[in-house]
């Protein structure tokens, strides 16, 4: 990241700016928390860029990475692994500040304790549903637990015997003592720990009970000496309670909330609880199916960090709920392949074409730049001969009015080669085409016109029979056919045709040696890179990343 340029200011920006002015902190330390219980997604690369991006404008500032594994019944060591690769991959680096929340266990423990003793958290044996219902609504008040006003002795008794797994779960939880006709409803004595009888993946048996995320979240930060806690705006109404077990607990600062839009993308889903029911229904592949707004599964489609960093800093940081066209997100990967990506062509559905004006073992050599825009990498050798192969959507029988690719009669450029026409169609029994009958017309070799001066208007891609070299392509679309799938019968929307497997492509042989992620253009058809999963040596799988346009806004135009 540091070495891309500035980001633009935001409201954030400007309040760490003015922080650091007025001499409340020297420097900033910022963290990105979160929980183990899936995989990372696009929305999370916005907190990421963020937090990150800020430990790089001060000198001495510190991003720290800290899984919230307060939960363990949903916790994984494999979301452990994703998280920490898909926060490196994206560029931000947390060098030796990582931490977790049940590191400090021991610590909130003793809160809990604090808050005991002076009377601001009670132990409390109303059940779930009891305690929803003593609660209140947004409308009228909650009403006092009658557990609320057990002396200390009795809650430091009960909390111990807790701890010691001596009572079911949820038989008894721990909860503070703050106001039950608050109207913020976060603050009518809220549970901060109950009874879980699960193994933690980190720390095994060794507790049964665990804090709730409102509780832990505030005193990590403070352990942590987090200057700025950055949240997303749906912990705008915690923000009150944050502050008070900041203020009623013995910790060593005072960490600041301030909270932003989220991210939300037309046609996608960013709800960890559906991408599981994805996964686990089995309506993708899993976590990394590169169909998923995952950072794991854009990053086997072949999206690259930079673009993702651009789109963020492109739709920058605001209070306001927005949702964003998935075509900004398309464009930034466009831009960032298009200076990366090595310049090929593929024949994804294949038309044999036979050049009748050439003798059999007769072969000319062509070149095509290997990156148009970067001339020191040289150019690609490629071999035009009696046998080449087109694509299908290059070839109409009738053709429509406005179609300037080749036809009966017609005729048509080859990339980077000749002027062909077609003499004959040769077809089977259906009237499925076999081959085409073309000639080609020598002097048109370098883009040249034909000798009596006409213009060509349509060039096609296409791969010589001595060049070509079959592989699997993989032509991947939106997940989702509406721009806004986020209701609870989201699944009634999936694309079947999200995902089209091409086994019969010919690209050219000399790419057969590249390696998971790199990247290519097929030209005319969009930009590509190599499957790490599926691809083996010498037979690459390609993903298509994004298309050369954006053809879905033109489509809702």
């Amino acid at each position: 990241m540091s070495n891309e340029a500035r980001p633009a200011s935001n409201f954030i920006r400007n309040i760490i700016s003015e922080d650091l002015k007025n001499g409340k902190h020297k420097t900033t330390i910022t963290r990105f928390p979160p929980e183990p219980n899936g995989y990372l997604h696009i929305g999370h690369a916005k907190s990421i860029c963020l937090n990150h991006g800020i430990s790089l404008d001060n000198p001495g500032a510190k991003f720290h990475l800290r899984f919230d594994d307060t939960n363990p019944e949903k916790e994984e060591v494999e979301y452990i692994d994703s998280i920490k690769e898909d926060v490196a991959w994206l560029g931000a680096d947390w060098g030796d500040d990582l931490y977790h929340s049940s590191d400090y266990f021991d610590f909130i423990y003793d809160c809990a304790i604090h808050l005991i003793k002076d009377g601001k958290a009670f132990v409390c044996d109303l059940n779930a549903e009891e305690t929803r219902e003593y609660r209140g609504t947004l409308k009228a008040p909650g009403k006092d637990s009658p557990y609320r006003n057990r002396s200390v002795e009795d809650n430091i008794d009960l909390f111990e015997k807790m701890k010691n797994g001596e009572f079911k779960e949820g038989e008894k939880c721990l909860r503070a003592k703050i106001d039950m006709s608050s109207s913020n409803i976060n603050m009518r004595d809220p549970v901060i720990y109950r009874i879980r009888f699960s193994s933690h993946p980190r720390i095994g048996e060794k507790w049964c009970i665990y804090p709730i995320y409102d509780f832990t979240h505030p005193l990590s930060d403070a352990l942590e000496h987090i200057t700025h806690s950055i949240c997303t705006l749906e912990f705008e109404d915690h923000r009150p309670l944050y502050n008070w077990f900041i203020e009623n607990c013995p910790v060593p600062s005072t960490p600041r909330q301030i909270e932003f839009a989220r991210l939300n993308i037309d046609y996608t889903i960013l709800s960890k609880r559906k991408l599981l029911q994805l996964v686990t229904e089995n309506h993708v592949e899993g976590w990394d199916d590169p169909r998923m707004p995952t950072i794991s599964g854009v990053r086997r489609r072949g999206y690259t960090p930079k673009s993702i960093r651009t789109f963020m800093e492109r739709i920058g940081v605001t209070k306001k709920d927005t949702c964003i066209d998935m075509s900004n997100l398309e464009s930034c990967v466009r831009d960032d392949l298009n200076e990366i990506s090595l310049r090929s062509m593929a024949v994804l559905k294949p038309i044999k074409v036979i050049i009748e004006n050439m003798e059999a073992e007769e072969t000319i050599d062509l070149d095509c730049p290997i990156h148009p825009q970067k001339p020191e990498l040289g150019r690609r050798s490629i071999v035009f001969s009696k046998t080449i192969y087109i694509d299908s959507d290059d070839f109409m029988l009738n053709p429509e009015p406005g179609f300037h690719r080749l036809g009966p009669g017609r005729e048509v450029r080859l990339r980077y080669g000749f002027v062909i026409q077609c003499k004959n169609v040769v077809t089977d029994d259906n009237g499925n085409i076999i081959e085409l009958h073309c000639h080609y017309l020598s002097e048109t070799r370098g883009g040249k016109r034909p000798e009596d001066g006409r213009k060509v208007k349509g060039i096609i891609h296409w791969v010589s029979e001595d060049d070509k070299a079959s592989a699997e392509i993989r032509i991947y679309d939106r997940l989702f056919k509406i721009e806004n799938p986020n209701s609870d019968n989201f699944l009634e929307h999936i694309n079947k045709d999200s995902l089209e497997i091409i086994e019969t492509a010919f690209v050219h042989k000399d790419i057969l040696g590249a390696k998971a992620f790199d990247h290519f253009q097929f030209e005319r058809i969009g930009f590509f890179s190599v499957d790490p999963i599926l691809s083996s040596d010498g037979a690459p799988v390609f993903n298509r990343t994004v298309t050369l346009r954006d053809a879905w806004t033109k489509s809702k135009k």
